[in-house]
């Protein structure tokens, strides 16, 4: 596993754990950022990416996409 921060632009996967408080659990549930959604990793730079999820595009801080692993 390693956090989507690290997935480079093009990279895609399976989200395996969301971590975090709860928070920020609920934060990034809500997105949709749950265990078993796929992800694409649209455009990244400096940790902070643009992914695909569930036909959205969403952007997300290095620190929000530290917290999901792929």
């Amino acid at each position: 596993m390693m956090p989507l921060a690290m997935m480079g632009a093009g990279g895609s996967g399976t989200i395996r754990k969301v971590g975090g408080s709860d928070e920020t659990k609920r934060f990034l549930g809500n997105l949709g950022f749950v265990a078993g959604a796929k992800v694409k990793v649209l455009s990244g730079i400096g940790g902070n990416v643009i992914v695909d999820i569930r036909n959205s595009r969403v952007a997300l801080n290095a620190d929000m996409a530290r917290h999901i692993l792929i």
